[in-house]
């Protein structure tokens, strides 16, 4: 019984299966007609849901996000499965034409039960991946991107700017900074250094991009370098236009913290057409770029501006000490002197140093260092023209006329390391016919100033400082190498130079050697006699100014008819100029000051074309011929200071009866312009000023040996419109400069303001009565104060004549100094103060101090000169009494302190 139960149970069990197959099988076919359409429908959604997902992914990637491998998977996934159901849907209409009786019986049942299984399974697995793909996000920020280190220089003692720029990178006020300088100066070796930092130093920057710009630099170009870094794709992202490529950096940028640093930038690159955010303390993102020029910092919204300096002496060794090798400078006791005078003339220029030093590595024997300086001194050494002097030209390329650049060239006349007056740089330049826009020196010494300050902007020109009051600009030793070697190898057809300026000369050159020269200059030597007949019919400049000249023949200037500008100043020895003289018909500037001349000659009225004439500090002249100066109708430009006072008997003397004659004899130039004279008489003075245009000629007047009274008023000088210099001098009578109201003054702040404004410079000398220069606070712009030899002077600005200052001016009296640079004061040994306060002093950058033993306390707080390189020249014995305000301020100015050197 028991086994026929057994056998019953089992054919029961396999008839039911067999039953839920038929059953099973005919509801895969039966329902084959609604699934299929759905599984189409569901894989369109599908196809959908895996393009948003990628089309995010992509954009997340484009961002510089990192997409989770999860998402990465999920889309692996859907790829298969799209693709099998695709399959599938492409078989149905041939599996739904097995069908017949409705769709419940198939011509191939077996065929059509597995197909209608996959379909099913498909639909099944479809709808699963669907509900796995709803992500939040699909990607994440990465961590901050490595920094692509490049491959980097010897820093060539760049850190302190290197910690001054990383300074202001790190400073959340300052989006963009400039790094500017001379070509060759350490400007990429810096801007690399500093990309190398960002590997190093922990940052919270996100990207940090290099691009080279370059001069005539391409939008494209810079944008594929950038896109370098953000890893867009070589090929297809290249060949989209630039406006797209600016969309696509900019839309990466934009949501990211980045730092862009871009090399050489020659001109303004626009951040909106490479596709470059605008930094700002907003987005906490930085631009750093270097140039050679300020006003591409300008032009480029810089808020910080650095200047990469060159190099000082000491670090200028180091650096070519190590090009060259001890090996080689070790090779001979005196190669190391003469390596450090081949160093001394790369004048701290990077690029020069390692160049020649390179290039004297293998140099072991003294005539080989020996022919280096020669060949250096002619500029003509190979190294420094193929490798220095074109890198450099580049600056010189791409001034914007042939007016710059002419007048770059004309400042390689003046001896190396020679500080140039603007002033007489620009008057020369007029009086040559360089700048051509303006026939009056008032006007073309505005376009002078521009020219000196694009030249400085592109470092072609450096600041001399303030010399005599006068401001000055350098030519650094390379760069007048570069110009010597531009006159020679490109434009000596034009613009042929002889040079020999501060070269040890104590005879004229050889005139066959400046036969067909345009421009000559060999100022600054010892030569002591000009006895040639050189013949040099292109000749326009000739510079022989500081030498020992005490003859000049009379053949001298006969054939050099083309001669513009004469200068034969600091020649303290030369007594008598040649009746030759007469022969140069084109002369329009002659400057005979500081000679010694005693007499000169009526000859000179053949130079009817002079524009300038200057006769400042010859205090041997004598005798001035009557009519001389009035004979000059083209003059602009008359300098006459310090003139020896005589009673000559010689009534055909401008210079006999004072100052009389003189001031007849200049009423007659109407062309003036710039006038600088002395004047020794209160009758004098007034004489002078009512003349109405004295008041716009006068840039410089000196009041000297005023015996008349007692007290001056300064105010009969407020109409000199244009006066820059005011000097009294050995005024032993005067005990008082007072300020008393005339009919033409008006209380008003405004008319306050006009009143000396133009007056930069101020020296009181001699004057031994006087007790205060309480007066000078009515000059707003003064930048340079000297106070010298006034035996009874107590205070610089009286507390009490400060009020009566309020009291004239009807406003307060205004902070002093505030523009003063410069504070000379000599032998004043009753002098107790300056003024009674601190004084901020923003520009002040030198004080002098000397025989002042009853001065015990400066005018200083911590924060006066504030930031400023201030340098106090003093006795070290007054240096140590004086009276600090606190220890903060002594701790300031401790630094600043370098004491006179005794003179034996």
């Amino acid at each position: 019984m028991g086994n026929c139960y057994s056998v019953q149970c089992s054919f029961e069990n396999s008839l039911l299966r067999g039953w839920d197959f038929i059953v099973g099988h005919a509801n895969y076919v039966c329902k084959l007609k609604q699934t299929l359409p759905t599984l189409s429908t569901a894989l369109q959604e599908l196809r959908a849901q895996r393009n948003d997902v990628q089309r995010e992914v992509d954009v997340a990637e484009q961002r510089l996000l990192e997409s989770f491998q999860g998402v990465q998977l999920w889309l692996s996934t859907a790829e298969t499965i799209i693709t099998e159901a695709e399959k599938l849907v492409s078989n149905g209409p041939q599996q739904m034409n097995n069908l017949c009786l409705g769709g419940c019986i198939s011509k191939n049942c077996l065929s059509s039960y597995k197909f209608g299984k996959q379909v099913a399974e498909m639909l099944q697995k479809i709808t699963d991946h669907k509900s796995k793909g709803a992500f939040k996000k699909v990607a994440e920020n990465q961590p901050a991107a490595s920094v692509v280190v490049r491959p980097e220089e010897q820093p060539i003692a760049l850190e302190s700017t290197i910690q001054k720029a990383w300074s202001c990178i790190m400073d959340k006020d300052v989006g963009i900074i400039g790094l500017y300088g001379l070509g060759g100066v350490g400007k990429t070796t810096l801007l690399t250094k500093l990309n190398n930092k960002f590997s190093t130093t922990t940052n919270d920057f996100e990207v940090v991009i290099w691009a080279l710009v370059s001069k005539d630099f391409d939008v494209g170009k810079i944008q594929d370098r950038i896109g370098g870094n953000l890893g867009f794709p070589d090929g297809s992202w290249k060949n989209k236009h630039v406006d797209q490529k600016a969309v696509d950096i900019y839309r990466i940028l934009s949501n990211k913290r980045f730092v862009v640093l871009l090399d050489d930038l020659w001109e303004r690159v626009d951040l909106n057409q490479v596709g470059i955010p605008k930094p700002s303390q907003e987005n906490g993102s930085k631009l750093i770029f270097t140039t050679r020029s300020l006003e591409v910092c300008g032009e480029m919204e810089a808020q910080k501006k650095i200047k990469v300096e060159c190099l000082e002496t000491e670090k200028a060794w180091e650096l070519f000490r190590d090009k060259v090798g001890d090996e080689t400078l070790n090779s001979h006791p005196d190669i190391h002197n003469l390596a450090k005078e081949v160093a001394e003339r790369c004048g701290g220029l990077p690029l020069a140093l390692i160049t020649i030093g390179r290039a004297m590595a293998c140099k072991k024997t003294l005539g080989e260092w020996k022919y280096a300086i020669e060949m250096l001194k002619r500029c003509a050494l190979p190294k420094l023209e193929n490798e220095v002097f074109r890198l450099l030209k580049f600056s010189y390329d791409n001034l914007p006329n042939a007016t710059m650049k002419s007048c770059l060239l004309y400042c390689c006349l003046y001896p190396e390391d020679y500080c140039i007056p603007k002033k007489r740089l620009v008057e020369y330049w007029f009086c040559e016919g360089l700048l051509n826009e303006f026939d009056r020196i008032s006007e073309a010494q505005m376009q002078g100033d521009n020219i000196i300050g694009s030249l400085l902007n592109v470092c072609l020109l450096e600041n001399g400082g303030v010399i005599g009051g006068e401001d000055c600009v350098k030519m650094h030793d390379v760069i007048r190498d570069m110009a010597f070697w531009i006159t020679r190898e490109f434009e000596a057809t034009e613009d042929s130079f002889f040079v020999k300026a501060g070269a040890q000369l104590f005879e004229e050159p050889d005139v066959k050697a400046w036969e067909n020269v345009k421009r000559m200059s060999v100022m600054k030597n010892k030569i002591a006699v000009l006895k040639e007949t050189p013949k040099c019919p292109n000749l326009r400049t000739l510079f022989l100014s500081q030498n020992e000249l005490q003859m000049i023949s009379n053949g001298f200037f006969q054939f050099i008819p083309r001669v513009t500008v004469l200068d034969l100043s600091g020649n303290g020895y030369l007594q008598v100029l040649p009746e030759g003289i007469s022969q140069l018909v084109s002369l329009e500037c002659l400057d005979l000051s500081l000679t010694g001349i005693s007499e000169l000659p009526i000859e000179l009225k053949a130079l009817t074309k002079l524009k300038m004439w200057d006769l400042s500090y010859m205090r041997n002249l004598r005798k001035i011929p009557q009519h001389l100066i009035s004979s000059f109708s083209k003059l602009q430009i008359f300098r006459m200071c310090e003139v020896r006072d005589i009673d000559d008997h010689d009534e055909d003397n401008v210079l006999k009866g004072g100052d009389e004659k003189l001031i007849e004899e200049l009423k007659g130039l109407q062309r003036l312009n710039i006038l600088s004279i002395e004047i020794k008489s209160v009758l004098c003075l007034e004489r002078f000023l009512s003349f109405n245009l004295f008041r716009c000629w006068t840039r410089a007047l000196i009041l000297k040996d005023f015996r008349e009274s007692e007290v001056f008023n300064v105010l009969c000088l407020e109409n000199l419109e244009r006066l820059e210099t005011l000097e009294f001098s050995d005024c032993d009578s005067m005990e008082e400069i007072k300020l008393e109201k005339l009919h033409t003054w008006v209380s008003s702040s405004t008319n306050y303001t006009s009143r000396f404004h133009t007056l930069s410079i101020v020296q009181i000398r001699g004057c031994s009565k006087l007790k205060d220069v309480t007066w000078v606070i009515l000059a707003p712009n003064l930048r340079s104060l000297v106070v010298w030899q006034c035996i009874k002077m107590e205070e610089i600005l009286s507390e009490e004549k400060l009020d009566e200052v309020a009291g004239v001016i009807g406003i307060p009296y205004p902070k002093p100094f505030l523009k003063l640079e410069s504070l000379n004061l000599i032998y004043l040994p009753k002098l107790k103060r300056i003024y009674r306060d601190a004084l901020p002093f923003p520009c002040l950058t030198f004080i002098r101090i000397y025989k002042c033993k009853e001065l015990k306390k400066l005018p200083l707080n911590s924060d006066s000169a504030k930031g400023n390189l201030l340098s106090i020249k003093g006795e070290k014995f007054w240096w140590e009494k004086v009276e600090w305000e606190d220890k903060a301020t002594r701790h300031a100015f401790l630094p600043s302190f370098k004491p006179f050197k005794r003179r034996y």
